[in-house]
């Protein structure tokens, strides 16, 4: 059952140090508007190690997409590059300071995977998406109901005031 639209989000950018914080904050508005405010930590992070493995990586450019997209209560967080080279994970000393990108991307996903894509290529992660809270249902559900049709002046200003809309007298 689907309960709500897909949604998407689509940034190109060049994956540069200095573009990196702000697709962290176009992500953390994006999910802010979709009302996922508990998904901005994680996405933004798992967006930041795959940002930092497409600039140390990538070849021949640092031009990538990032893409969000929410589909039955899940959301998905892509980056495309024109690399063709997949990642590997890399098990890492207790003292590496870099090389654990994919493997916390692992662990702070539901999913997550990897895969050839027009001559470059595309690593994913998913995260549940959060439903509404249900004060948040119970108010949309409230904005729908039905007005009266029997004509009473009363009753219909009633239905509306309790649907939220305005009464005009």
């Amino acid at each position: 059952m689907i309960r709500q639209p897909s949604r998407h989000c689509t940034v190109e950018l060049q994956a540069v140090p200095a573009r990196i914080g702000h697709v962290r904050r176009i992500i953390a508005a994006q999910l802010r508007y979709w009302r996922l405010d508990a998904l901005i930590d994680p996405a933004a992070l798992g967006v930041t190690e795959l940002l930092a493995n497409v600039h140390r990586h990538a070849r021949p450019s640092k031009q990538c997409t990032v893409e969000l997209s929410v589909l039955l209560d899940q959301l998905t967080v892509a980056v495309r590059d024109e690399d063709p080279r997949l990642p590997r994970i890399r098990a890492a000393d207790n003292w590496e300071t870099c090389g654990r990108g994919l493997a916390l991307i692992a662990a702070l996903s539901e999913s997550w995977g990897m895969r050839p894509e027009g001559g470059g290529k595309v690593v994913w992660f998913t995260l549940p998406a959060l439903t509404p809270a249900p004060e948040e249902a119970r108010a949309l559900r409230t904005y729908w109901e039905p007005l009266p049709v029997d004509g009473d002046a009363r009753t219909t200003a009633d239905a509306r005031t309790r649907a939220g809309g305005a009464t005009v007298g």
